[in-house]
């Protein structure tokens, strides 16, 4: 797709308790909300590393923390949405995704006056599942989506690594994956998360080659909980926890060698780049 390395990154603007796969987010009290802080931490690296990215933005986060998209927004990056109770797409009906999706862009048109037209689903819970939610999207007016990744048990193993066109009822959208690297027997999830605080560095940047010499960018994603080394942490499982945690690692030093491998810009700006969808 492009001759420019183009190395972008992403972040799902949630809080600490916000993980996938154990339930309901927990109560927990105000005072002990990190969010603003940790994507404060996470806004300041970038700007030292010169990065430009998107920020999936959680709706219950930005009504609760009404300064944060604009912040985002103000210091260059875009504005997307992440639903807004964080609970996986296929546990809601339709019309609860649809008045999930809408209620979250009313609150960043609102706070910002930017509409979002990206949309990342919390646990890569788009897919075969729900073909009606991409239907919803384009009707919406989104034109991307960052919710289906190529990994066994959370997403699609054969599916693609690289951008491709999703061709919905009501229009047609780019999907964008996070990247992975290749392996023997499947993918290897090196683009965000534990994964990239837990493989060798070598096995990240081999997975960001590959998407590079097919010309596409490597796409990663973050929390802004791993830079927040020392935050608090749900008692889980043990499985639940390394799936939730891994190596209890701040990302940081890895996120400025993988700021050294290609440009970063924000999806938007990668899918106006890009033929029409449509």
């Amino acid at each position: 797709m492009s001759t420019v390395h183009v190395t972008t990154f992403t972040v799902d603007v949630e809080d600490w308790f916000h993980v996938c796969g154990v339930g309901a987010p927990p109560m927990v009290d105000r005072n002990r909300w990190r969010v603003a802080e940790t994507t404060g931490r996470l806004l300041d690296l970038f700007a030292e590393l010169g990065i430009r990215g998107t920020f999936f933005m959680l709706g219950s986060v930005a009504a609760a923390e009404p300064g944060l998209a604009p912040r985002i927004v103000d210091e260059g990056h875009e504005i997307a949405s992440h639903g807004y109770s964080h609970r996986p797409v296929y546990e809601l009906s339709p019309d609860e995704f649809h008045e999930e999706l809408t209620r979250t862009a009313d609150i960043i048109v609102s706070q910002t006056g930017v509409k979002p037209v990206g949309f990342r689903a919390p646990q890569w819970s788009l897919g075969k599942r729900t073909p009606w939610a991409f239907d919803i999207l384009a009707r919406e007016g989104y034109r991307y989506d960052s919710s289906c990744t190529p990994l066994p048990l959370i997403g699609e193993p054969k599916g693609s690594k690289i951008p491709y066109v999703i061709e919905a009822d009501s229009g047609k959208l780019w999907e964008i994956p996070p990247l992975v690297t290749p392996g023997r027997l499947t993918n290897l999830p090196c683009g965000g998360g534990w994964g990239l605080r837990m493989f060798p560095l070598k096995t990240v940047l081999r997975g960001i080659k590959a998407a590079h010499d097919s010309g596409n960018p490597a796409v990663f994603f973050l929390h802004p909980r791993e830079v927040d080394p020392g935050g608090p942490r749900l008692k889980l499982p043990l499985l639940k926890s390394f799936a939730a945690y891994g190596p209890r690692k701040d990302s940081t030093s890895r996120l400025k060698c993988v700021a050294e491998t290609g440009v970063s810009i924000p999806l938007r700006e990668l899918v106006d780049s890009w033929p029409s969808a449509s």
